[in-house]
């Protein structure tokens, strides 16, 4: 027993070491906002995609394009929209269920859910994990940007407006671009290759410092009932729901594992972003991401534990 929760811990933690260094970098001011504002820019727009673009590239993609796995991964996204959704509309005020909903259901998959899939299985992590990163990518930012229009006059949600959000986001353009390289099994030039390496590697622990910087104390202190409710939506309720349905639907091992990461992440940072251009309640965005994170540290290895205790991944 004690060596698997050293297992899971060592797993876990080299991911959240990298946020609480964050926390304390910012706090002793060898970083501060400006670099992180520059360095979240660098890894959305050069970094991740080299990750994502490579990730694929050397995926086996009989392996990783799996289609129930990524049909399973879409239907539960959007099952945790809605319970997500209605759990706002009958607990939150009007001008609160956007920022609410966003909160509880959008995880941050893309770099804490990819770190930890990484961890744990490795290239087959990445593989997947770099798939449906381009899932999430692509409907995250819809749902999001739909909830949110709906409770704010700030952001536009009609059809157009989130189809050129999506095409032009790197990180999907990044995923549409490796997909022929990888199927027709198309090498690039080795100093190409090494270069891309060189920014891949950047990646996860510049993304997870930056990540830790943004973090605010303040922001939990200032927390409501509103952000406690919509934490343990995220990190407890949606992540039961969607790993118990994987595992009703006969999913196991490496497959289970990532789903539970990747329901199980914590609020993603951009949600505060986008909350603040609606013009909603960004202090309750901000809560909610600082609890999530500070949970995810603990219920991350409850859930890596008991799934491994269970022989189910």
């Amino acid at each position: 027993m004690i060596a698997l929760f050293s297992q899971t811990l060592g797993i876990t933690l080299p991911v959240f070491s990298m946020l609480f260094l964050g926390v304390l970098l910012k706090r002793i001011g060898l970083i501060d906002m400006p670099f992180i504002n520059t360095a979240t820019a660098l890894v959305f727009n050069v970094t991740m995609p080299a990750l994502l673009f490579l990730g694929i590239l050397h995926a086996d993609l009989h392996a990783a394009l799996k289609p129930a796995l990524l049909g399973y991964f879409i239907l539960a996204t959007f099952i945790s929209f809605g319970l997500a959704w209605g759990w706002a509309i009958w607990r939150c005020p009007l001008e609160d269920r956007g920022i609410y909903t966003q909160g509880a259901f959008r995880g941050n998959n893309g770099v804490v859910g990819l770190a930890l899939a990484a961890s744990m299985y490795g290239s087959y992590g990445i593989s997947v994990g770099a798939i449906l990163a381009g899932l999430v990518i692509l409907f995250y930012n819809a749902l999001s940007a739909v909830v949110l229009a709906i409770y704010s006059p700030n952001i536009k949600s009609d059809p157009w407006s989130i189809f050129k959000s999506i095409v032009s986001n790197p990180l999907i353009i990044s995923v549409v671009a490796a997909a022929p390289f990888a199927y027709w099994q198309i090498g690039l030039p080795l100093w190409l290759q090494t270069s891309g390496d060189y920014l891949a590697q950047m990646t996860l622990p510049l993304a997870l410092i930056c990540i830790g910087g943004t973090l605010s104390l303040a922001s939990l202190r200032a927390s409501s009932e509103l952000a406690i409710s919509a934490s343990l939506m995220k990190m407890v309720w949606l992540p039961f729901i969607a790993t118990l349905g994987a595992w009703l639907l006969g999913f196991r091992g490496a497959d289970l594992g990532i789903m539970f990461l990747y329901f199980g992440s914590p609020t993603a940072a951009v949600s505060y972003i986008m909350a603040r251009t609606s013009g909603g309640n960004h202090e309750l965005a901000a809560a909610i991401i600082v609890i999530t994170t500070l949970a995810a540290a603990v219920t991350t290895n409850i859930g890596i534990f008991v799934l491994q205790w269970g022989g189910w991944i």
